[in-house]
């Protein structure tokens, strides 16, 4: 395949989206026409500063569901509202964010939506890649062409031109840049199976390579008190109510059956049959067949039988305290939550495994791209580059000048600011960085670039861990940066031997969301939910038949008309 298409790929689905839009408390101009600028600004023979301060405050309002700190040497009780993060923006840049409304990061869709179908929009928002549409199509969005060649820093750039400058393309309509796309290596998005060793140890069990050896560890994990405290107190295998999510899902389960029903995020999946079509891999038979082994699983209690109830803190909180000793999910479980067990539990050893399959180690399902989100401005917004200077800003403290400055023991909690742009070799530059630097005994990184927060960080964390030295960070702390990034066993480097060994299915459907997924994905989505949560629970399995017709007749064989339209178009047949 030419580099060209591989390419125009890496563009065509930059997804998870992020909605930004920033709003001056000044107000007589046009909407989109960049105000408050400095007096140097104003003169047209100097450029503009990617980071220059507003010579007046410059109210941006915004909208967050988050997560817990990632880093437990966050100051105990911060809230969003109290992140580091703004107190410099506001001293270097005089921007001023305002939150709207808060919420835990499950409740965000439902409190969007509401906002949504009431025009009640802050400045600054994410969104999925249904809502951009959506968005788009009631022209709500700011045109950022002007705000993105005046003030993208040369490090944005950089980014954003190292696939060709595709990805943005594909968010440029009429003429208009619509949104500055996130987008990331698509590796990040594989499954693996983290499992705790000790335990292993301790019942004289090898790692699992096939579904009927994760089942044997798995019953063994319930019924032979593998944390050794004398009580019957652990389960199988974490999972939430959301089958098909960001994190501590079942994807890489039904990966391993050969089904491929998700990319994650209640987003569906189309591999590719015999005949060359994409087909919904959310239907398939191997769907129903990995549906029937999870309800025996429930039935026999190797599952919560909680799990219906619980979102995705719940079951960090049972990983944390050592409730459960296997949990699917991507390479970052080291750095969280899996860290904060090993400061409550020195003795756990969690092992990164490829996902278990019929006959042997299964394939993950990778997309053809992987998106972080979209930076959208409300078109309303009076200073819209106020949206491209703020992720200038983030990038910008990952220089080494901010090094003693950007820390989490000093409030900075960086899942909690948006808009966040990565360097898309930002997880490959960390792993090769750093090898290198530990292979050659090297003292310190030498890297001077926006990547040296992050490089020097882990690097840091792997001298720390590797010495027994906890002076730093707590032995959880350091682990979880050098086991996520930078060992060759841990969750990036067994991620790169999967890569290397092709162990992985594509989804072949890297568009943006067709008319009627936009239009019926949600009621689709609450269906397939809805029935697939029953039938773990002890429903017949002919409920899954029931649910591929209602799926195909409520929307399903028109998406599937719309998606195979689209993949005629490309050429990739």
């Amino acid at each position: 395949m030419k580099w060209t298409k591989l390419a125009k790929m890496m563009l065509i689905s930059t997804m998870t989206l992020s909605v930004m839009a920033a709003c001056s408390n000044q107000g007589n101009e046009s909407e989109g026409t960049p105000n408050n600028t400095s007096a140097e600004e104003a003169n047209s023979n100097t450029p503009p500063d990617p980071l220059g301060k507003y010579p007046e405050t410059v109210t941006v309002t915004q909208v967050l569901g988050y997560n817990p700190p990632e880093d437990p040497r966050t100051p105990q009780g911060i809230t969003p509202e109290q992140n580091a993060y703004f107190k410099d923006l506001k001293d270097m840049l005089n921007i001023e964010v305002q939150y709207k409304w808060t919420v835990p990061s499950s409740q965000f869709e439902q409190k969007f939506s509401l906002a949504m179908a009431s025009a009640d929009l802050p400045d600054i928002m994410e969104l999925d890649q249904k809502n951009f549409e959506k968005l788009k199509k009631q022209d709500m969005l700011a045109d950022l062409t002007q705000a993105y060649n005046d003030y993208a820093s040369p490090a944005l750039k950089k980014y954003m031109e190292s696939d060709g400058g595709f990805a943005m393309k594909t968010f440029t309509s009429d003429g208009k840049l619509l949104a500055i796309p996130g987008f990331e290596d698509p590796f990040l998005s594989t499954q693996l199976l983290w499992i705790r060793k000790d335990w292993l140890d301790n019942l004289k069990l090898q790692p699992p390579k096939t579904m009927d050896e994760l089942e044997q560890v798995a019953r063994a994990f319930v019924q032979q008190d593998p944390d050794q405290n004398g009580k019957n107190d652990t389960y199988g295998i974490a999972m939430q109510k959301n089958l098909f999510f960001w994190g501590f899902d079942l994807r890489g389960f039904f990966n391993g059956f050969g089904a491929y029903p998700s990319i994650g995020d209640n987003q569906s999946a189309w591999i590719k049959d015999d005949s060359g079509k994409l087909i919904p891999g959310l239907i398939q038979p191997e769907v129903k067949t990995a549906l029937g082994k999870l309800q025996s699983w429930y039935k026999e209690g190797i599952l919560d039988k909680e799990f219906a109830l619980k979102d995705e803190n719940k079951s960090v909180e049972d990983i944390t305290a050592g409730k459960v000793g296997i949990s699917y999910g991507e390479w970052w479980y080291p750095n969280w939550p899996l860290n904060l067990n090993v400061d409550k539990d020195p003795k756990a050893d969690w092992i990164a495994l490829q996902i278990p399959g019929l006959d042997g180690p299964g394939k993950s399902m990778v997309p053809k791209i992987r998106s972080n989100k979209l930076v959208v401005v409300n078109k309303k917004m009076k200073n819209p580059e106020a949206a491209i200077k703020m992720i200038n800003f983030y990038i910008e403290m990952g220089n080494k000048k901010y090094m003693d400055q950007n820390k989490a023991e000093k409030g900075y909690v960086y899942n909690w600011f948006n808009p966040r742009i990565y360097n898309p070799a930002q997880i490959e530059t960390i792993y090769s960085e750093v090898n290198k630097a530990l292979d050659a005994n090297q003292s310190e990184i030498t890297l001077d670039d926006e990547n040296y927060k992050n490089v020097a960080d882990v690097f840091k964390a792997a001298k720390d861990y590797l010495a027994g030295n906890n002076a730093n960070a707590s032995k959880g702390v350091n682990w979880g940066q050098y086991f996520s990034r930078a060992a060759k066993d841990g969750g990036w480097g067994m991620t790169r031997q999967i890569k290397e060994n092709q162990a992985y299915v594509n989804n072949e459907f890297y568009g943006l969301p067709t008319a009627t997924q936009v239009e019926k994905g949600s009621q689709l989505d609450k269906l397939m939910q809805e029935t697939f949560t029953k039938i773990v629970m002890g429903a017949s399995l002919d409920e899954f038949d029931k649910f591929v017709q209602s799926w195909k007749s409520l929307g399903g064989d028109q998406i599937t008309q719309e998606v195979n339209d689209w993949y005629s178009q490309q050429g990739t047949k």
